[in-house]
């Protein structure tokens, strides 16, 4: 996503990416933060020393890994700072991320306009924001100008699914596929399964029961994913805590239809034409499925709500709209 928004930032001026200080604190070590935060007072004096930028951007500042270095330089060189994809977790202010979740609420009270992917990120940011900061709804968008060329070599009663094989949220999302697929009725279904990592052991016991029914494709490049997702009949995948997941955008932008739990995030990005269901329903997921593998299939719904809003130039027009340069350069 961050790669998007470079891109798509690089349609309406120049885009310098000025430093590679990584902030993030996954474990909420009080030392390493405060190590971090040393190293990015270095980082400020450097980059104010070098300016000539007309404005800043931060993607994806949160209490975890927040802008230590924007607020500071553009208060310096009297820039606009602007924020992407930032969230505010005032709960974290007092735990073991506190030094970092005050900076990522300092720096999300310093930007002049904050743009949002997701309802759920608007709610705190509305909440909270300062007199005269602009709130921008930018809608997750695929990095790309065009749809993928129109395919119809969908495999009947296939289904797909696209995750990395973590313990966690991601295991989870797969507990709760492989229990709704014990509630299908559909007969002759296949499921075909890409990703990998360290809890393969438990995906694989997770779909055990269904033999070769479920296929483990392992890790693919972008293009051999896209390839699964113009063949499946219905990417199904929970989205368990997912921000917002670009599979989504990517299975419907080819044509798939997406059966998905009803969250956060995850709506966002999940079209009208697409089913979610109540949360950790098995039965409500496999009635999802079996209705639409039922249902005459109709690529351009799915297309359609890409191409109205999910794809690069939706973006290039919605910051180009609130993104004011001189000169150009970002």
């Amino acid at each position: 996503m961050a790669r998007g928004v470079m891109n798509a930032l690089s349609e309406i001026g120049a885009v310098d990416l000025v430093s590679e200080l990584r902030s993030r604190d996954g474990a909420g070590d009080a030392a390493l933060q405060a190590d971090l935060i040393t190293q990015a007072e270095a980082e400020v004096d450097r980059l104010i020393h070098k300016g000539g930028w007309d404005a800043w951007v931060t993607y994806h500042n949160y209490y975890k890994a927040p802008d230590l270095v924007g607020p500071a330089v553009c208060a310096a060189l009297d820039i606009p700072y602007h924020l992407i994809e930032a969230s505010r977790a005032k709960k974290r202010l007092n735990g073991p991320w506190g030094a970092f979740a005050k900076r990522a609420e300092a720096a999300c009270d310093a930007a002049r306009v904050i743009y949002y992917f997701t309802e759920h990120d608007h709610f705190a940011l509305q909440r909270d924001k300062p007199v005269g900061q602009h709130l921008e709804h930018l809608k997750p968008f695929l990095d790309q100008d065009e749809l993928p060329a129109v395919s119809d070599q969908k495999v009947s009663k296939s289904l797909l699914a696209v995750g990395m094989f973590r313990h966690g949220d991601k295991l989870r999302s797969y507990t709760n596929l492989a229990a709704a697929l014990h509630h299908v009725t559909t007969p002759d279904w296949t499921l075909d399964i890409v990703g990998s990592g360290d809890a393969e052991d438990a995906v694989r016991a997770l779909f055990a029961p269904f033999g070769d029914k479920v296929s483990f494709l392992g890790k693919l490049p972008a293009e051999e994913v896209a390839q699964q997702m113009q063949k499946a009949e219905i990417f199904v995948w929970p989205g368990v805590n997912e921000a917002f997941g670009m599979v989504y955008l990517e299975a419907q932008a080819n044509g798939t239809p997406v059966v998905a739990e009803d969250r956060p995030g995850v709506r966002d990005v999940v079209g009208p034409a697409s089913t979610l269901t109540a949360q950790d329903d098995a039965r409500a997921f496999a009635v999802a499925i079996d209705a639409t593998l039922a249902k005459p299939r109709d690529l351009s719904a799915h297309r359609d709500f890409i191409s109205n809003a999910h794809l690069r130039g939706s973006a290039v027009g919605t910051m180009r709209d609130t993104l004011t340069l001189k000169s150009g350069a970002v």
